[in-house]
């Protein structure tokens, strides 16, 4: 059955990027610009699957960011080539024109969205909780997907924005990493990530990427000497002040439920960080007081987040469910193409007051 489905995936893969080549080579041929038509298809379909060449080995790397801008181009190319047929075929306008202004409108969204996905914003939310304590702020990040196209200046912008605001705790939902952390580590940039500042320390879960590079123990030694504590269904108690959970992702089919990583202690505030946020109803009756999430890049290219809104409860910002505060990031990075439209890589400052 999987062999079906991935014969029928790849044969509409492939159909799609037929279509856009047809697109191009109309539009070529009306600027008299069209040559060597085996070159033409042969670049094509090496570009079409270039994420996956760029896979094979480490030499075929740059194999792998032309396949992740094609992610991009085929989104949204191939939403510009039907309404461009359709201008062709209903108005008086010829391909050459419809066409250019088609090649026209991709470079200008592939400019802003590549300033949105490398242009963080800080977002900041106050919430109150009705325990004793003292008020503190918490920094989340998720999302990062340290690697080949999000690298050590990203992450370093993430750093200098989150030093800023001072945090009490600093909490990284998940997907750190882009599947291996082995650029993270060749790159050094275990060394930027040290440089976090925080009164009670740094902490991560593991996302869904970090499950899919199946390098987990490379990861958590990287995360270590980062000074980053990775926490894999525990519960730890945080400066005798709060209790922090951090839940294996929803990937792991084997992970605890909720119950069994419940605190003792009740009257402390209790916060998690669940990178996939799956299921909002079963840390809410656990008495979660502040549920930390990320994986949703809020569909990170308009207008995927039509999609996320569908499949999840909560897939982006805050709400309140019942006592408990829930939070979902888009993420600080982005997958695939390094691109963000409809949403822009950013952190969360969340002040917490508590009753007295």
């Amino acid at each position: 059955m999987r062999v079906v489905v991935g014969i029928m995936a790849i044969a509409i893969y492939s159909g799609i990027t037929i279509y856009l080549g047809w697109n191009m080579r109309a539009w070529l041929l009306s600027m008299q610009a069209y040559r060597w038509p085996y070159l033409f298809w042969g670049v094509l379909f090496v570009i079409a699957f270039g994420y996956l060449i760029g896979k094979m080995h480490k030499v075929l790397t740059p194999f792998s960011v032309l396949g992740s801008y094609w992610m991009f181009v085929l989104q949204y190319g191939l939403m510009l080539c039907i309404l461009g047929n359709l201008i062709v075929l209903l108005t008086p306008l010829s391909v050459k024109v419809v066409g250019t202004g088609v090649i026209g409108i991709l470079l200008v969204l592939l400019i802003a969205g590549t300033y949105f996905a490398y242009t963080p914003v800080v977002r900041h939310a106050t919430i109150e909780m009705k325990k004793p304590g003292e008020d503190m702020r918490v920094v989340v990040g998720s999302d990062f997907h340290l690697g080949l196209l999000a690298g050590k200046g990203h992450l370093a912008k993430f750093v200098a924005l989150s030093n800023e605001q001072q945090p009490d705790l600093v909490l990284l939902a998940g997907d750190i990493v882009d599947d291996s952390p082995q650029r993270f580590i060749d790159k050094g940039m275990g060394d930027v990530m040290k440089n976090l500042q925080s009164t009670y320390g740094v902490y991560g879960v593991l996302g869904n990427h970090e499950y899919y590079g199946k390098e987990i123990p490379a990861f958590k030694k990287a995360m270590q000497e980062a000074h980053v504590q990775i926490l894999m269904d525990e519960t730890i108690l945080v400066a005798n002040r709060l209790y922090l959970t951090g839940r294996e992702d929803v990937t792991n089919k084997q992970r605890l439920p909720i119950r069994a990583l419940q605190p003792d202690e009740k009257e402390l505030p209790w916060l998690m960080m669940n990178h996939t946020p799956n299921d909002l109803d079963e840390p809410a009756n656990a008495g979660v007081d502040l549920h930390i999430s990320g994986h949703t890049h809020k569909g990170q290219m308009w207008p995927n987040h039509y999609i996320t809104q569908k499949v999840f409860e909560l897939d982006y910002g805050y709400r309140q469910k019942g006592a408990m505060h829930a939070l979902v990031s888009s993420g600080f990075g982005f997958w695939g193409p390094p691109t963000r439209i409809g949403s822009q890589s950013e952190l969360w400052v969340i002040d917490i007051t508590f009753g007295k």
